[in-house]
């Protein structure tokens, strides 16, 4: 009987995507699909019985995930994702401690040139934090940083957040520490842009002064 008769659903493609597989454990294609299940006779469907939940298949291993696998960033978009929190990050506290030290502009560079930016240079990431604060006039949120610095951290980390392992977060805020400890102490404007970015990357409010006091007492990159 199970052979002449059974209940299959036949499925219809809405979209074609990429997404990160489960199953594959990397970038692959897939197919948003919509469905009714069918009373099936001789693997012929004869009679409509009502629809199934939407899903995702990936085309190479065939898998079928439900469609919040699509909430998962790529690959190639985390990389992106990533990319853009370290730039923010370096420009908020470039912004935050001043562009007159040398050693302060040259760690911001070089955090830049680390995310992938390799031609980015001191007047591109100068011109870049010129445009930027300007967007906010002379207005200046909870942290101190001006509007647009504002919203592109927000913007550039919270979504990056739920991606991101305990440890790759500690880095990225370790990452603003080592340039607001480029030319000495933190300031308090410093501190204030380092507690957003500890917010917004959904760092405990407590571990946030523990890991920028480490920073003060090691080598960044020993951390």
């Amino acid at each position: 009987m199970t052979r002449l008769c059974g209940v299959r659903p036949r499925w219809r493609t809405d979209v074609l995507g990429d997404f990160f597989c489960p199953g594959c454990g990397g970038d692959r294609n897939y197919r948003r699909q919509h469905g009714r299940r069918w009373l099936r006779l001789l693997g012929t469907p004869v009679l409509p019985l009502g629809p199934v939940i939407g899903s995702v298949q990936c085309t190479s291993c065939h898998g079928r995930y439900g469609v919040e696998a699509l909430e998962q960033p790529t690959s190639v978009r985390l990389g992106a994702m990533l990319r853009d929190a370290q730039y923010t990050i370096a420009l908020a506290l470039l912004a935050a401690g001043g562009t007159a030290h040398r050693a302060a502009r040259e760690a911001a560079c070089a955090a830049v040139r680390e995310a992938g930016f390799e031609d980015c240079g001191e007047a591109q990431v100068l011109a870049a934090l010129a445009a930027l604060s300007g967007l906010g006039g002379e207005l200046h949120d909870a942290h101190g940083m001006a509007g647009g610095l504002a919203v592109e951290l927000h913007a550039a980390l919270e979504p990056l957040a739920p991606h991101l392992a305990q440890q790759g977060r500690e880095r990225l805020l370790l990452q603003g520490a080592a340039i607001a400890l480029a030319d000495g102490r933190y300031l308090p404007q410093e501190r204030e842009v380092l507690a957003a970015v500890g917010s917004c990357l959904d760092l405990p409010k407590g571990q946030v002064p523990a890991l920028l006091e480490a920073a003060t007492r090691a080598p960044y990159e020993n951390l």
